[in-house]
């Protein structure tokens, strides 16, 4: 509807030249907006003070001549100069009931805009190590990001989803020393577990299922053999270096490489299936091996070179970030020859944009926080704009069950995975309360109120509004009161009390919500105003009941409920949350 008012505009600036010509670079849509008090009317529109420097007149002024311009239009109830120069838009009721048909002839596609060609965005998120199963911090990461993905969808751009593997360096190499040991000792050879190695019980289930066929286990003698004290006895991460090592001996490059990959690979499946689960996919899942196998860290590394942006210093060569504003110059190649973690990710930034994605979104934990001023500055250094990367960054969650806080560590084990989160309060209470707060706000899940089905619980509240509304539309053909949409349609003037009028104005609102949202990356906008619209609705049910004798007053009201059944439905699609026809 705020599209509506901004067209009226634009139709009454054609009639004023001088006006028209002060218009021309001005976007008028975003003169719009709705009013905060409705006793200013349903929108208000700033237009005449943008316009008042352009055209060197007074605000006032304008706005007069615009009003005098739009003349009698069956939308607009009435119109109004306010303060310094605002306009005041009180529309009609014919205005929100051509809405509500709207609603009705584009079903689940209400909200969505057409489809655009550019930017192409490519949306990075979770990529979490694959050194265990997700936990419930990645829950927060999986639906956030699938949230953000589906609303960029809906206002029409085209959206590449991507999970980068972080399968290369040192904590590949920590998982297969850790799947090696539970391996020996499921074949009787027991030395220490290293306190810095994975502890978590799925080690074990690794070692108990990959294919040693070809791997002898050593003695236990040849393993403890030079073996550095663990901590507290000695450095923890000496003693994770020294079975790595021993591993590599022992067993040989390619055999440490065939436990490692399958460990690897172990992992990586689980996660895909934990999400596909959850209602997120990727378009691709990318290897950060192949960085090295494709030499495209080289090829990064060679643009850089190209444009002076990388030099030497003690055998090492490094990138000059400080240029950037970056607080130091960061390592790219180690004087022994090896690549840094940062010089896969200039590269896996630069691939990006040379498969052609216009705009990257990267969605991190809040630790990252430094990470995003040193890929930006490579993006730079490589000769693309700095501002085609977002990154969104995404606080930690604390779980609580029974007013107990829970750990989450990876190495020890001691965490709730994903997994267990959706078998306890199944996906759509997981997907709804991982997006209830901005994504920069820290996040208390507690699985009490998770669990309640009750109004208490926002997810129960809204998908029971849904049930509600499908066991009305059963119950008046049950009566033999089969809803007669094009009697509803016609007869939508007969929804005249305050709290229908309500509804309706707070269904006008969902394509405005979802551009807000998707502009924002914040998907809790919509479950805010799924909130509000639902609280309507009950509001309204509760006042008013529907399958009453009249059947024009019947068929309007069914009219007005299945709009709202299809906002719901509509705006929990997109935040991955199921719509129920009953509970």
């Amino acid at each position: 509807m705020k599209l509506i008012v901004a067209n009226l505009i634009n139709e009454a600036l054609q009639s004023v030249p001088e006006l028209l010509a002060a218009a021309a670079d001005l976007d008028i849509e975003t003169t719009v907006e709705r009013t905060r008090d409705a006793s200013h009317g349903d929108f208000a529109s700033n237009v005449a003070m943008r316009l008042s420097k352009p055209a060197k007149k007074n605000p006032r002024d304008i706005a007069s001549s615009i009003i005098d311009a739009l003349g009698v239009n069956p939308m607009i109830a009435s119109v109004e100069i306010a303060g310094p120069g605002f306009i005041n838009f009180h529309l009609s009721p014919s205005a929100f009931h051509a809405e509500l048909k709207f609603i009705l002839d584009a079903g689940e596609n209400y909200g969505r805009q057409a489809k655009k060609d550019a930017p192409k965005i490519l949306l990075e998120f979770i990529s979490a190590n694959p050194t265990g199963p997700l936990h419930v911090g990645h829950g927060r990461h999986a639906a956030y990001g699938a949230s953000v993905g589906n609303l960029l969808e809906a206002v029409g751009y085209p959206v590449h989803r991507e999970y980068y593997v972080n399968d290369a360096g040192r904590q590949m190499d920590i998982l297969g020393a850790s799947v090696w040991l539970r391996w020996l000792e499921a074949n009787g050879v027991e030395v220490s577990f290293p306190s810095g190695g994975y502890r978590g019980e799925y080690i074990r289930e690794i070692a108990a299922e990959i294919d040693t066929a070809t791997l002898v286990p050593p003695a236990a003698s040849d393993v403890l053999a030079g073996l550095p004290l663990d901590a507290p006895g000695g450095d923890k991460e000496e003693y994770v270096e020294a079975i790595i090592a021993k591993a590599k001996s022992l067993q040989g490059d390619d055999g440490f490489d065939h436990i490692r990959q399958q460990s690897l690979e172990s992992i990586r499946a689980d996660i895909e299936d934990d999400l596909a689960e959850f209602g997120v996919t990727f378009d691709r899942w990318y290897s950060e091996q192949s960085l090295i196998k494709t030499g495209r860290i080289d090829d990064a590394l060679a643009v850089l070179e190209s444009r002076g942006m990388l030099y030497r210093k003690d055998g090492a060569t490094w990138f000059p970030a400080t240029k950037f504003g970056d607080e130091k110059d960061r390592v790219v190649v180690r004087e022994n020859g090896v690549k840094t973690y940062f010089a896969s990710d200039i590269a896996y930034h630069f691939d990006k944009r040379e498969r052609g994605y216009h705009y990257l979104i990267d969605i991190l934990g809040a630790d990252h926080h430094g990470y995003v001023t040193r890929v930006r500055a490579g993006l730079v250094a490589m000769g693309y704009e700095g501002d085609t990367l977002e990154v969104e960054l995404v606080q930690f969650v604390t779980l609580y069950r029974g007013g107990k806080k829970m750990q989450m560590s990876t190495r020890s084990g001691e965490f709730d995975t994903l997994r267990q989160l959706r078998a306890e309060v199944g996906n759509d209470a997981a997907r709804f309360y991982y997006v209830m707060r901005s994504n920069d706000q820290h996040l208390d899940f507690d699985l009490d109120i998770a669990t309640t089905q009750s109004n208490d619980n926002p997810v129960f509240y809204i998908q029971y509004a849904h049930a509600r509304i499908a066991r009305v539309f059963a119950r008046a053909g049950e009566s033999g009161m089969n809803w007669d949409q094009d009697n509803g349609r016609a007869n939508l003037g007969k929804l005249t009390t305050s709290q229908e009028k309500s509804l309706m104005s707070a269904l006008s609102r969902y394509p405005e919500i979802i551009e807000l949202a998707a502009k924002n990356r914040a998907p809790q906008t919509l479950v805010h105003y799924l909130r509000d619209l639902v609280s309507d609705f009950h509001s309204s049910y509760n006042a008013h009941k529907v399958l009453v004798d009249d059947a024009n007053l019947r068929d309007a009201r069914l009219a007005l409920y299945k709009a709202v059944k299809t906002v719901v439905a509509n705006g929990l699609a997109i935040l991955g949350v199921s719509a129920p026809e009953e509970m």
